[in-house]
Formats: C-alpha cells, structure tokens, sequence
C-alpha cells in the first residue's frame, strides 16, 4: 500500500515537472547585440580624423545607414551585413576613389572596428547615443 502510495505521489510529482517545464516560455541568449540606432563614431587614420553620428538600421542581416558628418556630408552606408554581433559595411566618400572597408563588433553601447582604405588600417569606435 505505501509502495502505491509513492509511486502514485512520483508520478504526481514527475507530471507536475513536467506540465510546468513544457509551459515555461524560452527566449534564447542572443549573443547578437542589435546595432540598431543612432551612434557617435570617430576614426583617427593617416588620411585625418573623422567624426560622425551614424545612423544604423538591420532588417535580417542586413545593415544599412548613414555617416552624417555634418554641413550637409551624408555618407550611406552600402553592402552592409549584420550577423551575430559582427558588423561589416562600405562608405564610399562622396565619389572618391576611397573606399572605406568597415568591419566591427557590437558590444552593448559599442562597437569597436577596424577600417581598411587604400592598403592602410585604422582603427575605429562608436558609442551609442542615448
């Protein structure tokens, strides 16, 4: 009779788990940190130093934007790609011949990145405007 009783109460018991672990709603950790917003940017290169507040948008993993420097400076953002927290991207400035190479990663309230123009490396960031 108590054996009964046990295993009547471990069924219970196991059932209850059960019913309760299928219920729970599961969101999964996503080690992508959105790159979605509005952002100061600034570069130091041998080419000069440049600021700016960069706009970004994903859809999917897609990533498209702008550069704005200011006056009236629009630099788009073009063949921007978006995975996990990895970002990459182009900027050509205004017709030139050079063309900006944009690779980073976000990490919360920052995206720290390297940009590759003309054979040379620097080394950029962004903080997220509140």
């Amino acid at each position: 009779m108590a054996r009964q009783r046990f295993q009547a109460l471990f069924l219970s018991l196991l059932f209850s788990l059960l019913t309760l672990s299928s219920c729970a709603t599961v969101t999964p950790s996503t080690a992508s940190a959105t790159a979605d917003g509005i952002w100061d940017f600034s570069m130091s290169s041998p080419f000069g130093a440049v600021n700016a507040v960069v706009t970004l948008d994903t859809s999917g993993n897609t990533l498209s934007g702008t550069f704005d420097l200011g006056n009236g400076r629009l630099w788009a953002i073009e063949e921007g790609v978006a995975a996990t927290n990895e970002i990459t991207f182009r900027i050509d400035r205004d017709g030139s011949p050079m063309v900006y190479d944009m690779s980073g990663t976000v990490n919360g309230t920052t995206i720290v990145g390297v940009a590759r123009a003309m054979g040379a490396e620097a080394p950029w960031s962004m903080t997220r405007k509140e």
